[in-house]
């Protein structure tokens, strides 16, 4: 077959039911998603090799059972098993291996096709008929918490709707869901970003989309904050109905600006000020909606109010915003405002996103192990008065002297985790050398939680937060953010209830 026939047959499969037999494709990776990618293509009659450097049993069991070859070894280099099976197609999902890993390097270099997991997911969308509309959501931070909302307004609304993709399902199970649904609301990564939209035939059109905000991540893995905000734009990218955008983040505003999208799409702007028209904002303590009502120039509708947030524990400003941002993109979907307010008033949050562990002689113990990044630990830090820090781990190529600087004043002290505390400490250095700042040592996994609570008590007086908000991933010691944050919780708990015993 020559390359121009190989690109035509690639353009055509846009469908479950294309002919898909014998398509050579390699799918790198062992993860949940990557197997449910090989899962996929081995149903659809592909030839698929799966290669990973690390094996998983289960998983490895599983392909042979579906007929689905593996290949398991170093990939520093590509594997001879690679380059024989002669791929057509090489399918990512995950954001381990970065554009310029061997196989991904090689495989764009041979001229092979490298499609995401998403990008696979479009392509066979209509397995189940009628095909589910999109609603796509990304973001530094807030993500997972706004696809959930979005998800649980549409379906109190009666809208058949399923939270799936980076938050933790695979699209392609929820496309494969034999039940169907009418909206997937799809959290992108910028890793799976940085793969859309690049092949014929592939391209993804949202029924509405959101960029929630911009700041420096996963900067080992795009290079740049200009090549991070470039994955995060393609969101975007011929969306059909609402563009929703953060009017405190002009990034997002600029990537709505510049994107290609369906003709008639509108943009629709969020935030904790007052909306103007195609707006959704907040007015004398009442979240609003200018955007989808016919008189909009004059009038908004009312979706709920700060006080009725805070009662649900929901009233940290950078929660509310995610409140708002889902908002309009249920609204988009037509679903009706007071459904909206009816399902907010048994929303919780995920736990590790702003979680009380403990309240105890006035101090408040507050997780938020999923604040991996300097940019959702600043909205964190925000949420309180005056705070004992805990942070620290891997971090990912950013710095925290700016996260530093702005909440010297509300920071009681500071205790710090991680293997690398160099570059935490030396902020601390520069910007608060009167501040306590007590590093935790670099013993065993199950010891750091128990020191950094110890020596945050010693820190903490009464009236204080101590507040889990590493601004750091956490595979440096954890097995993830989840595994910190219940180490934190057990620590804490362990703690109190020693000294309740002593008393």
């Amino acid at each position: 077959m020559t390359s121009a026939d190989l690109a035509g047959r690639l353009s055509g499969l846009t469908s479950w039911r294309s002919d898909w037999r014998g398509l050579r494709v390699v799918v790198l990776g062992l993860g949940v998603a990557a197997f449910s990618s090989a899962d996929t293509l081995a149903e659809l009659g592909a030839d698929v090799l799966v290669v990973a450097d690390a094996p998983h049993e289960e998983r490895a069991r599983l392909l042979d059972v579906i007929g689905a070859r593996l290949h398991v070894g170093d990939l520093s280099t590509v594997p001879d098993a690679v380059t024989a099976f002669d791929p057509e197609v090489v399918v990512v999902s995950s954001g381990r291996y970065h554009p310029d890993h061997a196989v991904l390097a090689w495989a764009q270099g041979a001229g092979v096709a490298v499609w995401s997991d998403v990008e696979l997911a479009w392509r066979v969308r209509d397995k189940v008929e009628p095909a589910a509309e999109w609603i796509c959501i990304t973001g530094t931070n807030g993500k997972t918490t706004t696809v959930e909302l979005t998800a649980t307004f549409l379906a109190a609304a009666g809208v058949r709707a399923a939270p799936c993709g980076n938050i933790g399902i695979p699209v392609l199970d929820a496309v494969r869901d034999p039940q169907g649904f009418d909206v997937l609301v799809v959290e992108l990564s910028s890793y799976q970003l940085h793969w859309m939209n690049r092949n014929a035939g592939g391209e993804v059109f949202p029924f509405s989309s959101a960029c929630l905000n911009l700041a420096e991540d996963h900067l080992d893995f795009h290079g740049s904050l200009q090549a991070y905000g470039a994955a995060k734009a393609k969101v975007y990218d011929n969306t059909k109905v609402a563009c929703v955008y953060n009017r405190a983040d002009v990034a997002t505003l600029r990537m709505v600006e510049d994107a290609d999208v369906v003709e008639g799409a509108r943009a629709i702007g969020f935030g904790l000020d007052t909306p103007g028209p195609s707006d959704f904002g907040i007015v004398d303590g009442i979240l609003c909606d200018r955007a989808f009502l016919d008189d909009r120039a004059t009038t908004a509708l009312e979706l709920t109010t700060l006080d009725e947030l805070r009662a649900a524990g929901l009233g940290a400003p950078h929660v509310v915003a995610n409140i708002l941002a889902a908002s309009a993109l249920a609204r988009s979907y037509d679903v009706p405002t007071e459904v909206i307010r009816e399902a907010l008033t048994t929303f919780r949050l995920d736990p590790h996103r702003i979680e009380v562990v403990a309240e105890h002689d006035g101090v408040a113990w507050i997780d938020d192990s999923k604040a991996t990044n300097p940019h959702a630990a600043d909205a964190s830090l925000r949420a309180f008065d005056r705070i004992v820090w805990v942070l620290g781990g891997q971090l990912k190529g950013v710095e925290l002297d700016e996260l530093v600087q702005r909440h010297l004043a509300r920071l009681a002290g500071a205790v710090v985790i991680g293997l690398d505390q160099e570059p935490v400490l030396a902020a601390f250095r520069r910007h608060a050398p009167e501040l306590r700042v007590l590093p935790v040592g670099a013993g065993e996994t199950e010891d750091v939680m128990p020191e950094a609570v110890r020596l945050a008590a010693r820190l903490a007086r009464e009236g204080d937060t101590v507040l889990l908000a590493p601004a750091a991933a956490s595979l440096d010691q954890f097995t993830d953010f989840a595994d910190r944050g219940d180490r934190f919780a057990r620590a804490v708990h362990d703690l109190l209830a020693d000294d309740t015993a002593s008393s």
